[in-house]
């Protein structure tokens, strides 16, 4: 039975109960990409974006903004070819006077509006986060 037999398609969401490990070994069952990034060292918005940058191998000229990551998590994937779904993991966002609510509320917005991308593409892409 699949982990995400309640979980939409294309959502952005809270880690709540599942487990990394679960969410790693479900989407290598399910032949999707797992994308994950642990931002707990990070404290300003340009850390969090070179964080995921980083694990999710952007291209070296990656511009370290909200508009690069969105390009980056949709035109760029979309034309490498078919794509067979995303699992999607940002864990310990900061809580810092730097990237506030408001930054990590448009951080997860540009994942919500990546979700909707890929929505209209029937592209399965689900976004799970936690904050520290």
């Amino acid at each position: 039975m699949s982990l995400f037999k309640t979980v939409p398609l294309n959502v952005v969401q809270s880690i709540r109960a599942f487990r990394v490990a679960d969410l790693q070994a479900e989407a290598a069952q399910l032949g999707q990409h797992f994308l994950y990034a642990h931002c707990a060292h990070a404290t300003t918005k340009q850390q969090v974006l070179a964080a995921i940058a980083e694990a999710f191998q952007f291209p070296k000229h990656f511009g370290k903004n909200f508009d690069a990551l969105s390009d980056c998590l949709t035109s760029l994937a979309h034309k490498a070819g078919p794509q067979p779904g995303f699992l999607v993991v940002l864990e310990q966002l900061p809580n810092t006077p730097k990237f506030d609510k408001e930054a990590r509320e448009t951080l997860l917005d540009v994942f919500r509006d990546a979700a909707d991308f890929w929505a209209d593409k029937k592209i399965a892409f689900r976004v799970f986060y936690s904050f520290q």
